[in-house]
């Protein structure tokens, strides 16, 4: 169990990424227009506080709420989505000083009384805030509002020194066979969706040795894939056609080729980066279209955790050092995506580049429960998404580096597009 300083660094450090990333919106834009995909972001921000307030502060810690009208604010389990934008939320000065005193308050009480379920549930509520760091950082994105001005993105200087550019084809043969999916009990924190390792058999297989690029996505939509239904499942066609998708979002033609909307601002499309913001469907389509096919999350994290030498499961793709940025893109530290080839210290013992970091993967399984599934205290974490969600893994170049692991896993319903998410692809037997 982690300890009570590195929680409390955790703790308001998490809770600076929050500022950060909504800093210098405005008032309109803190509401934002209705969507199915977004959350009003000052709602977010007074969420992400009752939350650590409902788990550490009353929960373990035996507290009375701060505000008598928490739960009918900020309860994601209680308030629906479409109601978000209805509440009297109180103003951004008010919500600041009630996740401030949220923050004060659990910093005290860690000092006081650092008891295991108090340091359990403050790293929770940790990596419930990170999680929702990133889904405002999709909200900037989705809307149109500036990049978060977090220190060190977007410096190009930093971003080319990292890079070595470019392509990184080809496939990376795995044996297959017996093999531990999911996380052991050795790991110092784990989600309930995680638990436990348990043995699968896994064929031989191909897989990607890196993401696929914008580029290969392009000539799949040249190619007319979007009006092509044989390449679709009949789930993805009647997706497509409510959608009238004939291109990824935030894509536009320009002179020359194609543009990509980088949060408020037109770029040109980078094509050796991973392609971003695409859907299980047009995952599944594109695969069709190619003759490959997207990996079972089996198959992902064998590739990412297996070992040549058929030793103990890896915790992340290289080893068991924690991410640097010579191994992965992370905690938006580039402003962006990086090329497919880039981070070779980040490798697989198969020679797989990128697996944690750059883009979120789409594999090809249902999020469902492990055997013996046992829901955490807080129950709506997995339980009421199974069936529903397919099953992302490896994460994204916003994502906090220390919420990652080879074992963890993400998941989003399969029309989604507003996520950091591309794939990688297997061959097809």
């Amino acid at each position: 169990m982690r300890s009570t300083d590195e929680l409390s660094s955790w703790a308001r450090d998490a809770r600076r990424r929050t500022h950060d990333v909504v800093a210098g919106l405005d008032a309109r834009q803190l509401i934002g227009p209705r969507l199915a995909i977004v959350n009003p972001v000052l709602w977010e921000i007074g969420h992400v506080a009752w939350f650590q307030e409902r788990w550490v502060l009353r929960h373990a810690g035996g507290q009375p709420a701060l505000r008598a009208d928490a739960d009918a604010l900020w309860d994601s389990s209680a308030v629906a989505h479409d109601t978000r934008w209805d509440l009297p939320l109180p103003g951004l000065p008010e919500t600041l000083d009630y996740r401030d005193e949220v923050e004060s308050r659990v910093q005290r009480l860690l000092d006081a009384d650092p008891r295991p379920d108090v340091r359990y549930f403050t790293e929770y509520t940790v990596y419930h805030e990170d999680m929702h760091g990133e889904a405002l950082a999709y909200t900037r994105q989705t809307l149109g509002y500036p990049a978060p001005p977090w220190e060190g993105g977007r410096d190009e200087r930093t971003r080319r020194a990292r890079a070595a550019g470019g392509a990184w084809p080809g496939d990376a043969e795995v044996p297959g066979g017996r093999f531990a999916l999911g996380a052991g009990a050795d790991e110092p924190f784990v989600f309930d969706n995680e638990k436990w390792a348990h043995s699968v058999e896994v064929a031989p297989f191909r897989i990607a040795r890196a993401p696929v690029t914008a580029g290969e996505f392009a000539a799949f939509v040249e190619e007319g894939g979007y009006r092509r239904e044989e390449l679709w499942s009949p789930a993805g066609w009647e997706w497509r056609r409510g959608t009238g998708a004939g291109h990824p979002p935030y894509w536009r033609r320009a002179d020359g080729g194609w543009e990509r909307r980088d949060f408020d601002r037109w770029v040109p499309l980078e094509t050796n980066h991973p392609v971003l913001h695409v859907s299980w469907y047009e995952a599944e389509a594109w695969c069709a279209w190619a003759g490959r096919r997207l990996p079972s999350e089996a198959e992902w994290e064998m590739a990412a955790a297996s070992d040549r030498a058929e030793g103990p499961k890896r915790r992340f793709p290289w080893g068991e050092s924690t991410p640097t940025p010579e191994c992965a893109n992370l905690e938006g530290a580039v402003g962006g995506l990086l090329d497919v080839a880039d981070l070779p210290d980040g490798d697989s013992a198969w020679g797989c580049r990128q697996m944690l970091g750059n883009v979120w993967e789409w594999t090809a399984s249902d999020f469902g429960p492990y055997p013996g599934f046992v829901p955490d205290a807080y129950r709506d974490y997995s339980a009421p998404w199974f069936g529903t969600h397919k099953v992302l893994r490896g994460g994204a170049w916003t994502t906090r580096a220390r919420l990652l692991r080879n074992t963890w896993r993400n998941f989003y319903t399969p029309d989604r597009r507003d996520v950091w998410a591309g794939f990688r692809t297997c061959a097809r037997a």
